[in-house]
C-alpha cells in the first residue's frame, strides 16, 4: 500500500471535509524540509503531523511518536522510529498516560512537531483531553526546537487543557489574523 493510500485510509477518515487539508500538506511539507540527517525527532500524533509523513522518508533523522499509525507509516518506509508505550487512545490512535511521559523523560529531542486543537495568546496551545496534554508538554519539554504545525483555523479557539505556553514554540501556518501579525514565534508558510 502506499504511503498516499495509508494516509487517506488512516488519517483522512478523522478529517472532516470542513478541516483545510491542502493548507495542512503544505505546512507538513515546510516542516519536514527542517529535518536534518543528524536529527532526533519527536512526532506528535495528529493530522498535519500526519501529512509530515509523505516528505519525512529520505531524512535520515531517527523519529520518536506516540501516534502508532504514524510509527507504522515511518516503519513500512524503513524510517528508524520508536514508539512509545501507554494507554493508547482509540479515537486518535495517541499513547497516552504515565507510561508515555516516563518514557519520554528519558530522551532529548533536537526538533519537535505538535499539532493542536486551539490556540491563543492568554490560553497557549490547547487540546481537549488531560491525558494527551500531559504526554504533549511532557515531550514539548525535551525538547530543543519546538513546533506547533497547525493551519489558521485553530487561531482563537480554547479546548480544554492548555498543554504549552503560546509563546514556547514556533507556530507553523499559512495565515494569521490582524491580532497574532506582531508575534515573533509565528511563520508564515508560504
Amino acid at each position: 500500500i502506499s504511503l498516499t493510500k495509508y494516509l487517506r485510509k488512516g488519517i483522512r477518515k478523522r478529517i472532516p471535509n470542513t478541516h483545510p487539508i491542502e493548507e495542512k500538506k503544505k505546512i507538513a511539507a515546510y516542516a519536514a524540509a527542517l529535518i536534518r540527517p543528524e536529527d532526533f525527532v519527536y512526532l506528535d500524533a495528529g493530522t498535519t503531523t500526519g501529512y509530515m509523513l509523505e516528505d519525512v522518508g529520505g531524512s535520515g533523522a531517527t523519529f520518536v511518536t506516540n501516534g502508532v499509525s504514524h510509527a507504522r507509516a515511518l516503519a513500512q518506509m524503513g524510517v528508524r522510529v520508536l514508539l512509545i508505550g501507554g494507554e493508547l487512545k482509540g479515537s486518535t490512535e495517541a499513547v497516552i498516560g504515565s507510561q508515555a511521559m516516563q518514557m519520554l523523560k528519558n530522551y532529548h529531542f533536537t526538533k519537535g512537531f505538535f499539532g493542536t486543537n486551539g490556540m491563543t495568546q492568554r490560553e497557549g496551545f490547547t487540546t481537549p483531553e488531560s491525558n494527551e496534554a500531559l504526554v504533549k508538554r511532557t515531550a514539548m519539554e525535551q525538547c530543543l526546537e519546538k513546533y506547533v504545525v497547525s493551519d489558521s483555523s485553530k487561531f482563537g479557539q480554547i479546548s480544554a487543557v492548555t498543554f504549552f505556553s503560546f509563546d514556547g514554540a514556533v507556530i507553523l501556518t499559512e495565515s494569521c489574523s490582524k491580532e497574532y501579525k506582531d508575534c515573533r514565534n509565528i511563520q508564515i508558510v508560504s
